[in-house]
């Protein structure tokens, strides 16, 4: 569409899915997150944050798994509307966010007690929900929602 000082750009949304449903993974337990979520982490564990989120089905297949943020050694900044953007965009029903800790502590901090807060106000905003927050080290892990924390 032209208009006379400006052009309006067409905005396009796509997902290609080639994995057959039959052949996903399904989570069935933080235990099972974990298992999934640790092979993402190989290659920063003790070295730098990195945050993922796994997208789920309804019926808790897994869609994908999305890295939404590199950081350093002390953190990485998220920005939930990426989140909440890919969420839509490949038609998920559920979320489990999770990041790594290189000093090998699990313990959450106030900013991971706080960004996922806000996570779950986004989510809840456009009828999505946020499953769990996984804090994974190199030998164990937190699930917030195992600790009460959601």
């Amino acid at each position: 569409m032209k208009v006379d000082y400006f052009t309006i750009p067409e905005i396009t949304v796509s997902y290609k899915d080639n994995v057959k449903t039959s052949e996903r993974a399904i989570v069935g337990s933080t235990k099972d997150a974990a298992k999934i979520l640790a092979v993402a982490f190989e290659d920063c564990m003790q070295h730098h944050e990195e945050v993922y989120v796994l997208f789920l089905n309804r019926a808790m297949r897994v869609l994908g798994i999305s890295n939404v943020a590199k950081g350093g050694v002390n953190g990485a900044a998220v920005d939930i509307r990426i989140i909440l953007q890919t969420a839509l965009k490949v038609s998920s029903s559920f979320l489990m966010l999770a990041h790594n800790h290189p000093s090998g502590s699990v313990r959450p901090s106030a900013d991971d007690l706080v960004l996922t807060k806000a996570i779950q106000r986004g989510c809840e905003a456009v009828g999505l929900k946020l499953l769990d927050h996984v804090i994974v080290a190199e030998e164990n892990y937190c699930s917030f929602a195992d600790e009460g924390l959601l």
